[in-house]
């Protein structure tokens, strides 16, 4: 199963000069991601435990386009082991002349990879 989450980054996303959205922001899609993931499985939003791996790739900025996937790679008996993956679709061109440039990527950008472990206490499962 694979949940697919694709967005904007807004003004009120950058948090650094030149228009750059702290890393955080990718890791609040990914828990978004997880939340759908959980729902779909066990009809039950669960809870986040951690994160074992987070590797920030590439910069995000304002008014590019982000596409966050998950998928669940491994279940046990409550928890749930899962692998994310953000990637910029859209690129703001970012360009003072032209502010409302911006180009579609023939490849996307990986920007942050992930993965966790989540889990659903057994009388919360519902499927």
């Amino acid at each position: 199963m694979e949940v697919i989450i694709r967005l904007r980054m807004s003004q009120a996303d950058a948090h650094y000069g030149g228009d750059l959205v702290d890393g955080a922001r990718m890791l609040a899609l990914f828990g978004d991601v997880a939340t759908e993931l959980l729902i779909r499985r066990d009809g039950d939003e669960g809870l986040f435990v951690a994160y074992d791996n987070v590797e920030f790739k590439a910069p995000v900025y304002a008014g590019d386009f982000i596409e966050a996937v998950g998928r669940i790679v491994k279940e046990g008996n409550s928890s749930r082991r899962m692998e994310f993956e953000a990637r910029k679709v859209i690129t703001s061109l970012r360009d003072p002349a032209n502010p409302s440039a911006a180009d579609v990527l023939a490849e996307p950008i990986i920007v942050t990879k992930a993965s966790g472990t989540c889990v659903v206490p057994k009388d919360k499962q519902r499927k």
